[in-house]
């Protein structure tokens, strides 16, 4: 984090419309850019890019390396000559929400049909930029794309209930496998190579417009994920594979059985032994992505919630210490200064704080989470220091007009109050508040800016259903708001200088 004031939007690929049934990095990703750009914004923040898993969260993905080809433009492969324009239809998915079972049924056939003719008929240096980003990547991609070849192999069933001597990565029977597979890994090799093309040539071309990339890197990996199937000695898990020790948060005011997400825990033994080179590689690949990186539940690196695996509640879980300070002082001393966010939000201890600011990392404010006690609430924009991103609202929570409708008279009185308005203008007068903050980076979900309400919320937590599937209109961004919004940014003194 530089010491600029500046600002930016929170908006997760798969929101942006398109033809396809779910964003892409094409034509619209480029158009969202240049609103940015005109609404003197510098940073685009995103949610994690991996391929999701279950529910389809960002946050369970099958890789921590790996892309999401749902993300991947058919148009830029017809310009490509990876697909015919009658491969497929421009307006084969109305509607404003993603519905991901038909996005995976109707794109992931044309994706191998794309790999079909690439290999047939691709240019030499096509050819030579796929076996070098192979190469250079086969350090994750191997395991990667034979996990999800044997996952469709098997049903898409997770690896834990394959058979034993897959679980066990035998060598043998990997070596049987990889041959047996080698067509559908090849394809999905492909798409991983095109994914990563499309958005290293998106991010190039935000950078430069001067539009910095904000991502988001989740502390703990799914179970069922290439990563606990590749590495199972780095995660606490039996002999059979099943994890020991599982991820969650104790039980707190707002949840008397706690929160238990069912993540493998780190063996950080084993992970410092050989120097955290895990990390290593894993932040310096999503560094070669972004700009700036969000640390998803940095409390974790101080201590994390242990659970027994057993246990169908967090309440048995106790605090399981965390070598924080030894994997940052590592990763500064191969990367240097980290460009890092610490996720500090819920119950923080001292300890929490003493870790994030003695490597000068700075945390997260929530407006929606400023009025409930008083003016010594440590959200309230008097009470922040400058190194801080205050947000209206995160992915996590109701949009701010969402949220304002929800409260009652009283809570809606506090807010008058503190605004000075009797009438205000919600949600920009709380993009207003966050924009003139003392907070060097303010960050504002779409949905604020459109003044949008509940039914655009992208998660809710604990609720499987239904989430990550928003999608905002085609013609929203107009030439109004983004002058309104770079009025605002230069008025505050946020604008690019």
């Amino acid at each position: 984090m530089n010491h600029q004031r500046s600002s930016g939007i929170l908006l997760h690929p798969t929101a942006l419309p398109g033809p396809h049934g779910i964003g892409s990095l094409g034509r619209e990703a480029y158009k969202f850019v240049d609103f940015l750009a005109a609404a003197g914004q510098a940073i685009w923040q995103i949610l994690p890019l991996g391929p999701t898993g279950y529910g389809d969260s960002p946050y369970s993905a099958f890789s921590a390396f790996a892309g999401n080809p749902l993300l991947i433009c058919l148009q830029k492969l017809e310009e490509t000559g990876d697909l015919e324009p009658e491969d497929f239809d421009e307006t084969s998915f109305p509607g404003d929400r993603i519905d991901f079972p038909s996005v995976r049924k109707f794109k992931e056939p044309l994706l191998f049909k794309a790999a079909g003719r690439f290999r047939q008929t691709a240019d030499p240096d096509r050819q030579q930029a796929f076996v070098t980003f192979c190469a250079d990547q086969a350090e994750w991609l191997d395991d990667y794309t034979l996990f999800k070849a044997l996952r469709q192999q098997h049903f898409e069933q997770p690896w834990n209930l394959w058979p034993e001597d897959i679980r066990q990565r035998r060598p043998e029977t990997l070596t049987f496998w990889r041959q047996e597979l080698a067509e559908t890994i090849f394809c999905l090799r492909y798409c991983q190579f095109i994914f990563y093309e499309q958005w290293m040539a998106l991010k190039r071309y935000a950078n430069g417009k001067g539009i910095r990339i904000l991502g988001d890197l989740p502390i703990f990996v799914a179970l069922d994920s290439a990563d606990v199937w590749s590495d199972p000695e780095d995660f606490h898990l039996d002999e059979e594979r099943r994890p020991t020790l599982v991820a969650g948060v104790p039980p707190d005011y707002f949840s008397k059985t706690g929160q238990r997400w069912g993540n493998p825990l780190y063996r950080w033994d084993r992970l410092r032994d050989r120097d955290f080179a895990w990390w290593r590689k894993r932040l310096g690949w999503a560094l070669t992505q972004t700009d700036l990186l969000r640390i998803d539940h940095f409390r974790g690196f101080d201590a994390c919630w242990a659970i027994p695996a057993e246990e169908k509640t967090a309440v048995n879980g106790s605090w399981m210490s965390v070598p924080g300070e030894e994997l940052f002082r590592a990763l500064i001393s191969e990367m240097g200064d980290l460009p890092l966010i610490a996720e500090d939000l819920g119950v923080i201890t001292p300890e929490v704080e003493a870790l994030r600011d003695q490597f000068n990392l700075p945390g997260m404010k929530v407006l929606q989470f400023a009025f409930d006690s008083g003016p010594d609430n440590p959200y309230l924009p008097h009470n922040l220091q400058r190194n801080c991103v205050i947000y209206t609202g995160t992915h996590d929570n109701d949009t701010t007009l969402g949220w304002w409708e929800s409260l009652t008279e009283d809570q809606q009185k506090s807010v008058k109050a503190y605004l000075g308005q009797d009438h205000p203008q919600i949600p920009w007068a709380l993009i207003h508040l966050a924009m003139i903050s003392v907070a060097d980076l303010c960050i504002t979900p779409l949905q604020d800016v459109l003044e949008l309400g509940c039914e655009a919320r992208m998660n809710r937590p604990g609720n499987p259903e239904e989430n990550w599937s928003w999608r905002f209109s085609p013609g929203s961004l107009t030439d109004g708001l983004a002058q309104r919004l770079e009025e605002l940014t230069r008025i505050s003194g946020r604008a690019p200088i």
